[in-house]
């Protein structure tokens, strides 16, 4: 009978200890989970990132610094934006697609006064594009794996094609698009292209608030 007690008292123990240890890793989780999603907004000396009403940032990417994002915009899986050594600004309902990278030029003697990122409302940034302390206008679509450059101005209402080079310094002007690398202008835009720009950046509204309502958001 004493060892059948004996028993009971260290099963139940044993028992109490494996549920309390349990319970502590589930916790241990939930607190990187939570830290490692808080964290892909970030601040860096002192500046913190200011989102826009119903802005939708995955939990993969990474926002760091001087960085302004306006309402509906997007900012999708595995993007990078670094406000660190200049400012970002980016316009409403602008999309920056998967594995993007957006950063700035910082101020030296070879660029006096730096180049901020400039981006615009309704833009469309095509996955894995890369944007580099240039200005980029409303209503323009910059391809996949499109590189555009320091200095560079893109005026409202163009295209960069896929995988276009967009060297320094260069304007791109309005109403056309362009191709290659170095992007040089192939031609007009189309009125369907041109109505393409708001039905896309709409469309990408949509989606987003579709993410958010799944809890994919920062």
């Amino acid at each position: 009978m004493k060892a059948n007690g004996y028993i009971s008292r260290y099963v139940a123990y044993f028992l109490s200890n494996y549920l309390s240890i349990n319970r502590t890793l589930v916790e241990q989780r939930e607190t990187m989970t939570k830290s490692s999603i808080t964290t892909s907004v970030r601040s860096y000396q002192g500046m913190t990132p200011k989102l826009g009403s119903k802005v939708f940032v995955d939990a993969s990417a990474v926002v760091i610094g001087d960085v302004e994002i306006g309402q509906d915009s997007s900012v999708w899986p595995l993007t990078v934006i670094r406000g660190d050594m200049h400012h970002v600004r980016i316009g409403e309902r602008t999309s920056v697609q998967d594995g993007s990278v957006l950063h700035i030029t910082h101020a030296s003697d070879f660029n006096p006064g730096g180049y901020p990122l400039i981006i615009g409302d309704d833009v469309t940034i095509g996955h894995q594009a890369m944007l580099h302390g240039c200005t980029i206008g409303n209503q323009v679509l910059i391809g996949m794996k499109a590189m555009v450059m320091d200095g560079v101005v893109i005026e409202d209402k163009v295209i960069v094609a896929a995988g276009a080079l967009v060297p320094p310094g260069k304007v791109l002007e309005s109403g056309f698009m362009y191709v290659g690398s170095p992007a040089k202008k192939a031609r007009p835009l189309t009125e369907k292209e041109l109505r393409f720009f708001p039905y896309t950046a709409a469309n990408y509204v949509k989606l987003k608030d579709l993410h958010m309502a799944e809890g994919y958001a920062e």
